[in-house]
C-alpha cells in the first residue's frame, strides 16, 4: 500500500502506531527526531508522514512546517499524533499544513481509516 515514516520520541507510541500501519499493509519507517525525520526525507520520500508535536529539539510543528515549505515534499501527507487535545492545537497544526489530527493514544480504526484517505 505504501511506506510511512512515523516520527515519534517515544518507544511505546512508536510500537503502537508502527504495528497499526503495518497491519494495514504499509511498511514503516521510523525517526525519534524531527531531526532524523529530515535526514531520513533525504534518502526516501514516503506515502504518509505521522508526527508527534513534542519531540526533542525541534517541535513536531516546526517540522511539519519545514517538510511543507520544501518543494520535494510539500505534497506528502502528515498526520500530526499528539495528547495534546485543544482546539487552538489542532487549528495551529492545520495552520502548520497538517492534513490530519489524531488524538493519542489512538483509535485504530479511525487512524487507519485516516491514512487510508490521505495515501488514496
Amino acid at each position: 500500500m505504501g511506506i510511512a515514516l512515523v516520527v515519534e520520541d517515544s518507544l511505546t507510541e512508536r510500537e503502537i502506531i508502527s504495528q497499526c500501519l503495518k497491519q494495514a499493509g504499509l511498511s514503516v519507517s521510523i525517526a525519534a527526531s524531527g531531526e532524523e525525520a529530515l535526514e531520513k526525507l533525504n534518502n526516501q520520500l514516503p506515502d504518509v508522514i505521522v508526527l508527534d508535536v513534542v519531540l526533542p529539539g525541534r517541535s513536531g510543528f516546526e517540522i511539519c512546517r519545514a517538510i511543507k515549505a520544501e518543494g520535494r515534499t510539500s505534497q506528502i501527507p502528515i498526520i500530526i499524533c499528539s495528547t495534546k487535545n485543544t482546539e487552538m492545537d489542532k487549528f495551529w497544526a492545520k495552520k502548520q499544513g497538517a492534513d490530519a489530527y489524531e488524538i493519542k493514544p489512538i483509535d485504530q480504526t479511525t487512524f487507519v481509516n485516516t491514512v487510508q484517505q490521505l495515501i488514496n
